[in-house]
């Protein structure tokens, strides 16, 4: 009889494995592309499979084996009989369906290499920002093409293209499947947080949509987190990142109201802060301390963060640390968005007439081109300076501008009250 769970188990073995699955495979073939395509097949394999002759006792071991096997017969097709080919087939013998017997086929030693190879691959420099999200997302994340175009509100077929050109621009850059070496990994390093770090912001604060928060994308980004800070526990920014992430989503509960409506920070309910997570925050930060080499971007926006998790409320906030967390963070990391926000802090420890000079030092930057971001705190300011009617006109222009449906919804209340 047909087993109703076996599609819900492919899913769910898929999300868990999908990444030690594609890695090993891309390590057994010396093929990126050709693994994630295995990879999917065994997918394919297992979706009518598993339903039909339940689910087997190694789940990631039958994809694997079906990967590996498909791997043997194509080199078959292609009377590519050499080395590998060989190695391939002593391990696997001639068997043709995986059996319960193939738990042989992962090795737990390797597993953690694969995945750190293959999450810097997927962010590799030579591949474009859009490119380096989506095919992390889909190798190591695990994700369908149909979930991240839905989480990007993009086209299905534009993800896919992405992904395609991704891994074309991989093999015609001859990008070998390995585990960076220490100054490399060291190099790239950056890469990888950015990718882990922008998944997170789209679903923290999604650009557009109706939706505030998309929480599947933004917990898949905490997950990476975590991978990636098991993997290189001796990183400092892999534990600020993961500490930035957690302590950012701790608010999650409080950020939106019954019918989806965002609440600012001033007015959220701290008890319906995620205490479990503050406190995963707050130990990552620490680990990202103790390593004595002091706090990265993602370590100082995460102490930022922790500013605001331990306060009892927006007025008892240690509104001065901040201010030098943000200045310490603007000449790490010189941007026009770090000045914003450090020019919010400085309205909150000092005023709004200390701060509105700061704001009106970015106007022009090109990192507001097109943004509701700049107008909406300006607006702010100028409506604290007891200025509405210069208030009235930035908050129209952050309304224009602003393509999120929940946030306009804030700037339309902010407009009613002038």
């Amino acid at each position: 009889m047909a087993d109703p769970t076996g599609r819900e188990a492919v899913a769910a073995v898929w999300r868990i494995e999908s990444a030690r699955i594609v890695g090993a495979l891309a390590r057994y073939t010396g093929d990126f592309a050709l693994a994630e395509d295995l990879a999917q097949e065994a997918l394919a394999e297992a979706l009518v499979n598993w339903p039909r002759e339940g689910v087997p006792r190694n789940p990631a071991g039958w994809l694997l084996t079906v990967g590996r096997r498909r791997a043997i017969d194509g080199f078959r097709r292609r009377s590519a009989l050499d080395d590998r080919y060989a190695a391939l087939a002593r391990d696997l013998g001639e068997g043709g369906a995986p059996g319960e017997g193939d738990d042989v086929l992962w090795d737990p030693d390797q597993i953690d290499d694969d995945v750190l190879a293959l999450m810097f691959i997927s962010c590799h420099p030579v591949l474009a920002r859009e490119a380096r999200v989506a095919l992390t997302l889909r190798v190591v994340g695990g994700l369908t093409s149909d979930e991240i175009a839905t989480a990007f509100l993009v086209p299905t077929a534009t993800v896919q293209a992405r992904i395609t050109r991704a891994k074309k621009t991989l093999a015609a850059a001859k990008v070998p499947f390995e585990a960076p070496s220490a100054q490399e990994r060291t190099e790239r390093l950056g890469s990888v947080l950015n990718v882990v770090y922008l998944i997170f912001t789209e679903g923290s604060s999604a650009s557009s949509g109706d939706q505030l928060i998309r929480f599947d994308l933004a917990g898949e980004a905490a997950r990476l987190a975590r991978v990636l800070s098991r993997l290189m526990p001796d990183e400092p920014e892999t534990h600020g990142l993961l500490a930035l992430l957690e302590l950012t989503a701790a608010r999650f509960p409080a950020r939106t109201g019954p019918d989806g409506e965002p609440v600012l920070l001033e007015d959220q309910d701290r008890r319906r802060w995620d205490r479990s997570a503050i406190g995963r925050g707050r130990a990552a930060l620490a680990r990202a301390e103790a390593a004595g080499r002091g706090l990265g971007a993602y370590g100082l926006q995460a102490a930022i963060a922790e500013c605001h998790a331990v306060a009892a409320s927006v007025e008892e906030t240690d509104w001065d640390r901040v201010v030098i967390l943000y200045e310490a963070l603007g000449r790490l990391t010189p941007s026009p968005v770090v000045d914003l926000n450090r020019a919010v802090a400085v309205s909150m420890a000092s005023g709004p007439a200390a701060a509105l000079p700061i704001v009106d030092g970015l106007a022009g930057a090109k990192a507001f081109a097109g943004s509701h971001l700049l107008p909406t705190v300006r607006g702010e300011l100028l409506t604290r300076l007891g200025r509405p009617d210069e208030a009235r006109t930035e908050l129209e222009r952050a309304l224009e501008l602003c393509r999120n449906e929940r946030e306009r919804s804030v700037l339309q209340r902010k407009l009613a009250r002038l």
